[in-house]
């Protein structure tokens, strides 16, 4: 998420939502402690839910909105 941010000419630090997606709910814990490591300046809004299954057999899928530079 971090490269295709910058890629786009953002950063973490310019992330206002995000929208995480779960294929097992029993994540959100370990997920939100990495969570934290990654966004230290601000925590930007937040919505988690738990899903049927996600493509690629992925465990989580992360949706984010962020500020252009």
């Amino acid at each position: 998420m971090r490269e295709a941010l910058e890629m786009a000419g953002s950063s973490l630090d310019r992330v206002i939502r995000c929208t995480v997606y779960f294929a097992d709910i029993g994540d959100f814990r370990r997920f939100n402690d990495i969570y934290r490591e990654y966004f230290l300046r601000h925590l930007p809004a937040r919505s988690g839910m738990a899903v049927a299954a996600l493509a690629l057999d992925a465990r989580i899928e992360i949706e984010c909105i962020a500020l252009a530079a």
